[in-house]
């Protein structure tokens, strides 16, 4: 190709290109693009030739801008073979009409068009159409939509995301795996990330799950709506699902197992180590709307008899959660809660000090067999962030959080 201009992969889609003499051979069906550099590079044409359909080399291709038109030339049909582990994809069949992540605008978007540019290094993709231009251009009367609005002043806004801020979602129903496939996903928080998912179709969304590490992919699941969680565990295999919900709290894999078929739940609490198994289970025995079935079995308790300094340096050891912080509580030698303690207070204190001497004796608690309508109350009227949860023995049996509480009223 000679010319030094931009163009849209529309305007040469199911176009015919010619001879140099001028004579018709064929039409284009697709481009078949490179991945592995910086910017994706076009390698070949799919054709149409006689009713066959055939690969061939883009070097022989030259196009050739017309008043508003293209002319497409093939100097000579050279064929073109697909090497073996190749990192190339077709953009009709795997780009077009295909749901990429926009990392900017942290949302799914869809390909209208695609945008190339010629330069002397070749053919390259800069960037995706994702406005309503681009879906007119596609159906051939963008230019006549454009000239009307024009006569109220009105004009069609452009969207265009560069390749390189967006992430492939539904090339891996094509069997193809980007080389760098989910890595800027992980630049996305997971609230941002969950959004995203849940407006993707099912297989897509397993797909994003299971290319991510259990820490992320654990993380974004407890973002998900109840449907998506569901459907995305019951998809991934059990031993991946497994491995995910052993990364979450015990109360959001409790929550997530009430709403799969008992079958189903138990094969993953089977799957999952022993010691977070077991606790998911104890959750699983308390009655819904008690506070045992919404409470965090994680918590952090100190012998009251031990100094500020070896809490501390517990503490440095654990690398506790931020929340399990909120409430650091103190027990007896028979493990009974006797008081609480503040994180300033324990910071600001010199290391001898024993806890006893600065722990707080009047701690808020619930019983795991209370109502949950009654942890609203006690957050409202104590102003706390966390709730210790105790049993008749005043024995710890973990924590409710305030994030928890103000997730239970936004869904009421």
């Amino acid at each position: 190709m000679t010319t030094r201009t931009t163009f849209y992969f529309s305007r040469t889609r199911n176009k015919r290109f010619y001879s140099p003499d001028g004579n018709p051979m064929g039409r284009i069906k697709d481009m078949l693009i490179e991945l592995t550099g910086s910017r994706p590079v076009v390698l070949a044409i799919k054709a149409s030739i006689d009713g066959k359909e055939r690969i061939l080399d883009f070097k022989a291709f030259e196009l050739v801008k017309a008043v508003t038109q293209y002319v497409i030339k093939c100097n000579q049909v050279i064929d073109y073979t697909i090497p073996e582990n190749s990192h190339s994809i077709f953009l009709a069949e795997s780009v077009l009409d295909k749901q990429l992540i926009d990392i900017n605008g942290r949302k799914l978007v869809r390909v209208n068009d695609i945008r190339l540019v010629i330069i002397p290094g070749g053919v390259f993709v800069i960037a995706v159409d994702v406005g309503l231009e681009g879906l007119l251009r596609r159906l051939g009367i963008s230019h006549q939509i454009k000239t009307f609005l024009a006569w109220f002043n009105i004009s069609l806004s452009s969207h265009y995301i560069l390749w390189d801020e967006v992430e492939t979602i539904d090339a891996m129903r094509a069997g193809i795996r980007l080389s760098s496939t989910y890595a800027k996903l992980n630049t996305l928080h997971p609230s941002d990330l969950a959004d995203i998912i849940e407006d993707m179709d099912r297989k897509s969304q397993v797909n994003i799950i299971a290319g991510m590490d259990e820490e992320k992919a654990a993380d974004v699941l407890e973002e998900l709506e109840d449907k998506a969680q569901v459907n995305v565990i019951e998809t991934l295999s059990t031993e991946k699902a497994a491995d995910v919900l052993e990364k979450m709290p015990a109360h959001e894999v409790a929550d997530i197992m009430d709403q799969l078929e008992p079958v189903k739940a138990e094969e993953l609490l089977n799957e999952m180590e022993e010691e977070s198994s077991d606790d998911v289970r104890e959750l699983l025995e308390y009655e819904e709307n008690t506070v045992g079935s919404v409470m965090s079995s994680d918590y952090i308790a100190f012998n009251k008899k031990l100094t500020v300094g070896q809490a501390i340096d517990e503490l440095r050891r654990l690398k506790p959660e931020a929340d399990l912080l909120y409430s650091i509580l103190i027990v007896d030698d028979r493990e009974r809660l006797v008081a609480s303690l503040s994180l300033r207070d324990l910071i600001v204190s010199e290391p001898s000090v024993m806890l006893h001497q600065i722990m707080d004796k009047q701690v808020i608690t619930v019983f795991d067999d209370d109502k949950t309508d009654a942890l609203y109350e006690i957050f409202d009227k104590y102003d706390l962030l966390a709730v210790p949860v105790i049993d008749s023995a005043s024995k710890i049996q973990g924590l409710v959080m305030i994030d928890q509480i103000i997730e239970e009223l936004v869904e009421k």
